[in-house]
């Protein structure tokens, strides 16, 4: 199988795609971009997953209609107002595809569209109208940053990666950029991920490729526990790079398939580690597990835990909140077989075994959690099947942040 490197570039890094980002006038900041476009010099074949949620933003219905033929070649998507609630969203999700018609000379039902932020408020399309010029104006092939900015709400980093492979000898790059930080709890399928490769691959393979890394990815990823209703991956493929075709399940496939779950778990980390109001990085790491689906149940069911984030906020090392989660999770194990250890990069503390306290160090074991990254160890230690799943810690930020978003 190819080696996967680690690039930069983000939805630029494959060939044929630029990407553009601009303030349009839905942010009243001026200095926050509000508008995305990212478009591919090819028609390419498209895949995408979504939201779970019983409410869905229009984007979402109109993307899913538009790419029912497997195919696309763009994608647009507003921040700072969410097309979510409203009662002509479908209309403006559709003028949006007709506004990139207008100004980049994409059919309008080969185009993405997404949109973000306050879920019920008025969508103007006006600004979105003005602003199409601009936007179309600075596409560049080494602009993904730019459009990155441009899909922020409260996130306050730029989330993006990108990876450089090799299928038949050809070279091929896959690349992502994604906008996520409250309302982050997936069940796909506010979280919104966009993704590039220059591979060429079917859309059904594509779409299999997609659904099945989700799985794995961004299903284990929670901030807060609500699923936002405007979340989706989506994923071209222009096939630039000129490798055969993938068909079917092969090396190739396996390789394709690689190297989008080593993008999407970079972008998975980048969204819980910035979760709202967080300090810390959590990423719970499950072992032993009778299946792979106790594996995940278990550590998604740990790193949703108010208590647990509470107590990693506060450098605590409560290990009876990870035992506690475990019991309530669903998930088919023998308390009396766990073990629980806490690692950071000052080093690692065994703090349960057997399901069962240890005698242990709080002086250490308070210094491990006080690094920005922390690891939750668990030995279920009756099985073979592991998982992980990354979350944040939960701060007096995340209740500032949220008691006062919409106004």
């Amino acid at each position: 199988m190819s080696e996967i490197k680690e690039i930069t570039g983000g939805v630029c890094a494959a060939q044929g795609f630029r990407a553009s980002g601009v303030h349009c006038g839905i942010r009243k900041n001026k200095s926050k971009k509000d508008l995305a476009l990212i478009i591919s010099d090819t028609r390419a074949a498209a895949a995408a997953v979504y939201t779970q949620n019983l409410v869905k933003g229009a984007p979402l219905l109109v993307t899913k209609q538009n790419i029912a033929d497997g195919y696309a070649s763009a994608i647009i998507c507003n921040s700072g107002n969410a097309n979510t609630c409203n009662a002509n969203g479908v209309e403006i999700a559709e003028d949006m595809c007709k506004l990139v018609q207008q100004s980049a000379g994409i059919a309008a039902d080969d185009v993405v569209v997404a949109s973000t932020g306050v879920i019920g408020q008025p969508l103007n399309i006006t600004p979105i109208e003005d602003g199409m010029e601009s936007l179309v104006a600075g596409l560049a092939y080494d602009n993904s940053d730019a459009a990155a900015e441009a899909i922020m709400t409260t996130d306050t980093v730029k989330k993006s990666a990108a990876v450089e492979f090799t299928l038949g000898g050809k070279t091929c790059r896959l690349g992502g950029i994604a906008k996520g930080s409250g309302m982050i709890h997936p069940n796909m399928a506010t979280m919104l991920v966009f993704v590039t490769t220059d591979a060429d691959i079917s859309p059904e393979m594509l779409q299999k490729a997609l659904r099945n890394d989700i799985l794995t990815s961004f299903n284990m990823v929670s901030v807060d526990g609500d699923t936002s209703t405007n979340d989706m991956v989506s994923v071209l493929a222009n096939g630039q790079a000129g490798n055969a075709a993938i068909t079917t399940e092969n090396e190739d496939y396996d390789t394709f398939c690689k190297a989008l779950h080593t993008v999407t778990v970079k972008l998975c980390r980048m969204i819980a580690g910035d979760g709202e109001g967080a300090t810390k990085l959590l990423t719970c790491k499950v072992n032993g597990a009778k299946t792979e689906k106790d594996a995940k149940i278990a550590a998604k069911s740990v790193i949703c835990s108010s208590l647990l984030k509470a107590a990693m906020f506060g450098a605590d090392a409560n290990w009876g909140r990870v035992l506690c989660a475990l019991g309530y999770s669903g998930a088919d194990l023998d308390v009396r077989k766990v073990d629980v250890s806490f690692a950071s990069a000052k080093g690692r503390i065994d703090v349960c075994k057997n399901g069962a306290g240890i005698a242990f160090s709080e002086e250490i074991a308070k210094e491990i959690l006080l690094e920005q990254e922390i690891e939750i160890l668990i030995g279920l230690n009756d099985g073979a099947n592991s998982a992980e799943a990354w979350g944040c810690d939960l701060t007096y930020d995340y209740v500032k942040i949220n008691g006062d978003y919409r106004t």
